[in-house]
C-alpha cells in the first residue's frame, strides 16, 4: 500500500507540470498570435512607425529620376497646372492612378493654404513611411502564424536592417509601392499552413500592384497559378473573384486616366506596345543576361545575401512557391535588356523570410550574426541614405530661393537651364513656383529613324559648339546655369563671354561616372 501511495502521490506531482508544458506547447503551436502580439504587438507597431520615420528623414540623396518625374512632378502639374510631364506621359504608357495619390494630398494642403515646398516634397514620403512600416508589421504577423515567435523575430530584424529596404522604401518610386502591394498580397495568399489567407485581399492588392506597375504581374504569375492548381473551387476562384476585382481596380485605373488624359485611353496596352513592339527601354541602356545573378542580387541582397541562401536550404516544401517566384522573376528579368537594381526590389520580402529562418537555426552564434548583419548594412544605409549623390537634392534648395524674387510681371524672370543628363534633378515640384526651368531633353525615337540623336548626346558631343548655336542672341540667355564640373573646362570660354560668375558649388558623390561629376556647380550671369 505504500509503494502504491508513493507511485501515486509522484505520479500527480509530475502530471500537472506535464500537462501544463502540453497545454503550452499546443498554444504556441498554433500560433495565437493574441498570446504573442498582445505583449508585444503594441510595441513593435510604435517602434516600426518610428524607425520608418527616422528612415525618411535620414534619406536625403537621389536614386533614380523616376522617383520624381513619374510621380511628384505629374501630380504637381495634376494640381497646379504648371510642370513637366515627359514623353510617356504624352504618349500615353503611364497611368495617374499612383500620382493621383499624392495629387490628393497636394489638393488639400492647397486648400489649406500649407503648400509649402518642404511639404510637397516631404509629405508624401512620410505616407510612404508609415506604408512601409505598415508593411514590416504585417510581414511579422505573417510569419507568427507560419513559424514560432522566434522565426518571426528573426524576420523582423532582417526586414528592418536591410540597406536596400531603407534606402528604397520611403522613396516617391512606382517600384516602392509595387514592392509594398506585394508583401501585403503576401500576408494574405493562402500559402499551405497559413490561417490569414483571404483571396479577396489578396487579388485586390495584386490587381492594385498591377495597375501601379504594369510588371507586377511577372512577380505575381507563378503564384497565381499555384493558388489556381491547389484551389478546390476554381470557377468561384476566377469568376465570382479574379474577374469582378480585375474589372473593377482596371475600371477605377482608366476612370482617372480618362479624366486626366480628356479622352478614352488603356494606358497598360500602350505600355505593353512600347515595351514589346518598339523596345523603348532598350534606349536607356542594356546590361549582360547574367546582371542580376552577379550584381543585381548582390547589391540588393547585400550581407542578407549568405543568410538568403542557408535560409534556402532550412525551407520547407510550403515555400517552395515563393522560392520559385524569385527564381523565376529574376530568370524574366534576366532576359530583358534593359536591367535596374530598383526591378527586383519587390523580391525582397519574400527573401528575408528565408533570412529569418537562417538566423532563428544558427542557435550558437547568431547573435554575433545578427551584429555583423546589423553594422554591415548600416555602413551603406547611412552612405547612400546621406551621401552618395544628394547633389542634385540640394540644388534644387539653392534654386528655391530664386521664388522669393521672382515676379510674374516682371521681364526679368529668373531661368535656369541645366546642362546636364537629361532628368538629373527633380523639376517644379522642388521649387513649387513659375520660374522658368529648362533641361537637355532626351525621348527614345519612335520613328525609327537611325541617324535620330537626342538633344542632350547633342550637346555633350560639343557643348561650346552647341551653346554657340543655342545662344547666338544674348537676349535668349538664361540667367543661371547648372552642370556636373568636369564640363566647366569644355564650356569656360561661353561663360567668359556672356558673364557667367560661379555662385555655388555643391558635393554631390565621391564616385563620379561618365557625364555625372563630383560637385554641381551654379553659375549666374552678370549685368
Amino acid at each position: 500500500m505504500e509503494r502504491i501511495r508513493s507511485r501515486i502521490q509522484f505520479k500527480s506531482t509530475v502530471s500537472e507540470p506535464v500537462k501544463l508544458r502540453k497545454r503550452k506547447s499546443k498554444l504556441y503551436n498554433k500560433g495565437d498570435i493574441s498570446q504573442v502580439s498582445g505583449f508585444l504587438g503594441v510595441n513593435v507597431a510604435i517602434f516600426t512607425v518610428a524607425f520608418r520615420l527616422v528612415n525618411c528623414f535620414l534619406v536625403q540623396t537621389s536614386f533614380v529620376p523616376d522617383e520624381y518625374w513619374q510621380s511628384l512632378e505629374i501630380s504637381h502639374h495634376m494640381v497646379f497646372n504648371y510642370g513637366y510631364e515627359t514623353w510617356e506621359w504624352k504618349e500615353g504608357i503611364r497611368g495617374y492612378f499612383y500620382p493621383f495619390i499624392f495629387a490628393v494630398l497636394y489638393k488639400i494642403l492647397h486648400l489649406l493654404n500649407y503648400d509649402t515646398v518642404q511639404l510637397l516634397v516631404f509629405l508624401p514620403r512620410v505616407v510612404h513611411a508609415l506604408l512601409a512600416a505598415f508593411v514590416d508589421v504585417k510581414l511579422y504577423s505573417l510569419i507568427l502564424t507560419l513559424e514560432n515567435p522566434d522565426v518571426a523575430k528573426w524576420t523582423y530584424l532582417c526586414q528592418l536592417c536591410s540597406w536596400f529596404t531603407w534606402y528604397c522604401c520611403t522613396r516617391t518610386l512606382t517600384n516602392t509601392m509595387e514592392t509594398m502591394l506585394t508583401a501585403l498580397a503576401l500576408c494574405y495568399y493562402p500559402l499551405p499552413g497559413s490561417r490569414k489567407n483571404n483571396s479577396l485581399k489578396y487579388l485586390a492588392l495584386v490587381a492594385l500592384a498591377v495597375i501601379v506597375r504594369p510588371t507586377a504581374l511577372i512577380v505575381w504569375f507563378p503564384l497565381l497559378l499555384y493558388h489556381f492548381w491547389q484551389e478546390n473551387n476554381k470557377l468561384k476562384l476566377i469568376v465570382y473573384q479574379g474577374f469582378p476585382i480585375a474589372l473593377l481596380m482596371l475600371g477605377i485605373s482608366t476612370l482617372i486616366d480618362c479624366m486626366f488624359y480628356g479622352k478614352f485611353i488603356l494606358v497598360q496596352f500602350n505600355f505593353l506596345k512600347f515595351n514589346v513592339l518598339h523596345n523603348v527601354a532598350e534606349f536607356y541602356g542594356s546590361h549582360p543576361w547574367h546582371w542580376y545573378f552577379t550584381q543585381g542580387c548582390v547589391a540588393v541582397l547585400g550581407p542578407h545575401l549568405p543568410f538568403f541562401l542557408h535560409g534556402c536550404t532550412l525551407a520547407s516544401k510550403r515555400y517552395r512557391i515563393l522560392l520559385i517566384t524569385v527564381l523565376w522573376t529574376v530568370v524574366v528579368y534576366s532576359l530583358l535588356p534593359h536591367k535596374e537594381f530598383r526591378f527586383i526590389y519587390p523580391l525582397l520580402p519574400f527573401c528575408v523570410i528565408f533570412c529569418g529562418m537562417s538566423l532563428s537555426k544558427l542557435k550558437a552564434w547568431r547573435k554575433s550574426a545578427a551584429g555583423a548583419l546589423l553594422v554591415l548594412n548600416l555602413l551603406p544605409a547611412l552612405y547612400t541614405g546621406l551621401v552618395h549623390q544628394r547633389g542634385t537634392l540640394d540644388v534644387m534648395g539653392k534654386l528655391q530661393n530664386l521664388c522669393d524674387v521672382t515676379n510674374p510681371q516682371s521681364s526679368a524672370v529668373p531661368e535656369v537651364f541645366f546642362l546636364m543628363p537629361c532628368h538629373s534633378t527633380p523639376f517644379y515640384s522642388h521649387v513649387h513656383c513659375p520660374v522658368k526651368l529648362r533641361f537637355l531633353e532626351c525621348p527614345p525615337d519612335l520613328t525609327g529613324d537611325k541617324n535620330y540623336v537626342d538633344e542632350a548626346d547633342r550637346f555633350f558631343a560639343d557643348p561650346s559648339l552647341w551653346l554657340k548655336t543655342t545662344f547666338s542672341n544674348q537676349s535668349t540667355l538664361p540667367s543661371h546655369l547648372v552642370f556636373f564640373d568636369p564640363l566647366e573646362k569644355a564650356i569656360s570660354a561661353f561663360l567668359d563671354t556672356n558673364r557667367f560668375v560661379k555662385k555655388d558649388e555643391i558635393f554631390h558623390t565621391h564616385v563620379p561616372e561618365g557625364r555625372v561629376g563630383r560637385s554641381i556647380f551654379i553659375y549666374e550671369r552678370g549685368p
